[in-house]
């Protein structure tokens, strides 16, 4: 909690677990604990809890839409805690199995505009391709998505391209290298 309040200066303690924020959470139906678990958990302050919202699907399959932090009658930042969670378990190794797509979807379209300054459909996907192993899912889409004009294999460039890349080591430079 401390740490949250320190990093990200997000007052967890704040919550008195009304349970809105899971109730209009669009995808709390697919999480192995709902928002305001995940919040509790974070409240005891106890390494097993830490450890169990570190470990969880839950803070993976947030999609940031900020439902749940609209409906929050104490107006948590609960995506900024979903996020500093999610940057925590990439750090201490702690993430689910099951957000190994996730993870590398994430990091190819990072690549993707770190690269050119846009994303480029065709690399991301390439690049999350090789990342997740799924090689020959929607291939069979591809001949229909160029013929209509898509996809193209040629990524657009930004001018300044230099100082993107420049935004994107100065950010992992920040933050101790991570990717």
């Amino acid at each position: 909690m401390e740490e949250i309040l320190d990093k990200r200066h997000i007052s967890v303690q704040k919550c008195y677990q009304c349970g809105k924020c899971s109730a209009g959470c669009p995808v709390a139906a697919d999480m192995d604990f709902p928002p305001s678990v995940i919040m509790r958990l974070v409240q005891t302050e106890q390494k097993a809890m830490e450890e169990k919202a570190l470990r969880s699907e839950t803070i993976w399959l947030c999609v940031t839409c900020e439902t749940c932090a609209t409906r929050c009658p104490m107006e948590i930042d609960i995506p900024g805690v979903m996020d500093y969670l999610r940057e925590k378990s990439l750090n201490e190794g702690k993430t689910h199995p099951k957000a190994k797509n996730i993870i590398s979807f994430h990091r190819a379209f990072l690549d993707s505009i770190k690269q050119t300054g846009r994303l480029s459909e065709v690399g991301l996907v390439a690049d999350y391709k090789l990342r997740s192993f799924h090689m020959g899912q929607d291939v069979g889409l591809v001949p229909a998505m160029m013929s209509r004009g898509k996809l193209h294999f040629i990524p657009e460039i930004i001018k300044g391209r230099k100082k993107m890349i420049s935004i994107f080591n100065k950010t992992l430079h920040r933050k101790g290298g991570q990717k």
